[in-house]
C-alpha cells in the first residue's frame, strides 16, 4: 500500500491544478447543499406551524384555506363537540378564520409586486396560538381597521412595517400596530387582522375559510375527525394541523429538490471532467514516478488504489469547502411563492447534519468516478517504458 503521505504531497505540488478541481467539487457540493437544506427549511418553517392536538376543517374537497369556506352555523356546531377542548372560562379551544391573497409591491424591487397573506382572526387567536407573541408594538383592537404583520414579511412590501399603513382592498386602508413572532413558523409571512373587518372587505361575512379546533387531547383526533366527517349535512373535512402543513409544504418543497439536484448534477458533470482531466495531467505528468513505484514492488491494484484515493482527498477537499460555504446560509432568509397558498413566505437555510454529510459523500463519489479512468491508466504503465521516459 502505497502511503497517503505521497498522495498529499503530490497534490500540494500541483497546487494550480489541485485548486482549481477542488472548487469545482465544492461549488457542486455547494448547491447540492443549499438546495438540500432550502428544502428542510421550507419543511421546518411549514410543519412548525400546526400542533399534534389541534385540527384544521375544511370544506370537502378543499385541500387549502384559500379555497375552502365553512357555514357560520357549522362553525357552532364543530365548537359543541364534545372532543374539543375548553379554556378556564368553559369556552371552546377553537378559532375560526378569513383568509385572503391580496397582491402588494415590494419594497426594492423597481415595481415588483407578490402576494401576501392576509388572515382574520377572532379576538381569542393569542390564547389559542399561545406561541405567538407581539415583539414590537401592540395587539390590534377588536372591531377596528388594525392589522399586525409577522415579523418575516415586516418591510419586504410598501407599508407593511410597524406604524405605516396600506390597503386591503380599494378604499380600505389599515394600520399596522404590532409585529408579531412564533418561533419561525409560516404565520411569521402573514399579516393579521381583525376577522370582522375583513370578513366585510371581501365579502365572506356568511361564513370563515377554515376552523381550527384545539382537542382535549391528540388521541381524540380520530374520534372528531370520524364524527364531523361522516355528518352528509356539513360537508367538511378533517385534516390534523401537522399533516395539513406538510402537504401544504410538498409543492414547493419538490420544486426545490428538483431545481437544486438538476442544477447540481449538470454541475458535477463539469466537475468530474475537470478532476478526470486534472487526474489524467498528473498520469502524464508522473511516469517516471509510476514506472519507480512498479519498480519497487508496488502491483498494478496499489497504483490504482493510490490514485483513487489521491481524487477521493481532492473531492473531499471540495467537499469540505462546499459544506463549510454552506452553512453561511444558516443565517440567509430566501423569500418564495408557496404553492399552496399562492402567497410569498419567507424560509431559513436548514442545515441538518444528515445533509451536510450527504453532500460531503456525494463531493466524494464524484471524485471517486472523476479519477477511476486516469487511475487505471496509471495502474497499466509499463514500469521500464515509464522509467525510460517513454
Amino acid at each position: 500500500m502505497i502511503p497517503l503521505r505521497y498522495n498529499a504531497r503530490s497534490l500540494v505540488r500541483r497546487r494550480a491544478t489541485t485548486i482549481a478541481a477542488a472548487l469545482g467539487m465544492a461549488l457542486v457540493v455547494f448547491v447540492l447543499a443549499a438546495s438540500l437544506m432550502l428544502s428542510s427549511g421550507i419543511k421546518k418553517t411549514m410543519t412548525q406551524s400546526g400542533r399534534s392536538n389541534v385540527a384544521i376543517v375544511l370544506r370537502k374537497g378543499s385541500d387549502a384555506e384559500l379555497a375552502s369556506g365553512v357555514e357560520k352555523a357549522h362553525v357552532s356546531l364543530i365548537s359543541a363537540r364534545e372532543e374539543v377542548a375548553r379554556d378556564p372560562a368553559g369556552a371552546p379551544m377553537t378559532v375560526g378564520e378569513v383568509v385572503v391573497v391580496i397582491t402588494q409591491e415590494k419594497l426594492g424591487g423597481q415595481g415588483a409586486i407578490s402576494n401576501v397573506m392576509i388572515r382574520g382572526v377572532p379576538e381569542n387567536v393569542y390564547t389559542f396560538r399561545p406561541s405567538v407573541h407581539v415583539v414590537e408594538g401592540r395587539p390590534a383592537r377588536p372591531g377596528t381597521d388594525e392589522v399586525v404583520v409577522g415579523a418575516r414579511v415586516r418591510g419586504r412590501f410598501k407599508g407593511v412595517d410597524l406604524n405605516q399603513s396600506f390597503e386591503l382592498k380599494k378604499n380600505l386602508p389599515v394600520q399596522v400596530v404590532g409585529i408579531f413572532e412564533d418561533d419561525g413558523s409560516s404565520y411569521e409571512s402573514e399579516v393579521w387582522g381583525d376577522l370582522e373587518t375583513v370578513r366585510r372587505g371581501f365579502g365572506r361575512e356568511d361564513g370563515v375559510s377554515s376552523v381550527r379546533v384545539q382537542l382535549a387531547s391528540a388521541d381524540k383526533m380520530d374520534a372528531f375527525k370520524t364524527a364531523v366527517e361522516s355528518d352528509k349535512q356539513l360537508q367538511l373535512e378533517v385534516f390534523p394541523e401537522q399533516t395539513y402543513f406538510e402537504k401544504s409544504s410538498e409543492g414547493t418543497s419538490a420544486f426545490v429538490n428538483g431545481l437544486g439536484i438538476t442544477i447540481a448534477v449538470f454541475f458535477s458533470i463539469g466537475a468530474m471532467i475537470g478532476a478526470l482531466i486534472t487526474m489524467y495531467a498528473s498520469v502524464a505528468q508522473r511516469r517516471k514516478e509510476i514506472g519507480t513505484l512498479r519498480a519497487l514492488g508496488f502491483s498494478k491494484v496499489a497504483i490504482l488504489t493510490s490514485f483513487l484515493m489521491e481524487s477521493a482527498m481532492l473531492a473531499a477537499a471540495g467537499g469540505v469547502l462546499g459544506v463549510l460555504s454552506a452553512l453561511a446560509l444558516g443565517f440567509v432568509k430566501f423569500s418564495m411563492m408557496n404553492f399552496a397558498s399562492w402567497s410569498e413566505v419567507t424560509f431559513s437555510f436548514n442545515p441538518t447534519p444528515e445533509i451536510l454529510v450527504f453532500a460531503v459523500i456525494f463531493g466524494g463519489v464524484m471524485g471517486v468516478i472523476g479519477g477511476f479512468f486516469p487511475a487505471v491508466r496509471a495502474a497499466r504503465v509499463p514500469p521500464i517504458a515509464a522509467m525510460r521516459g517513454a
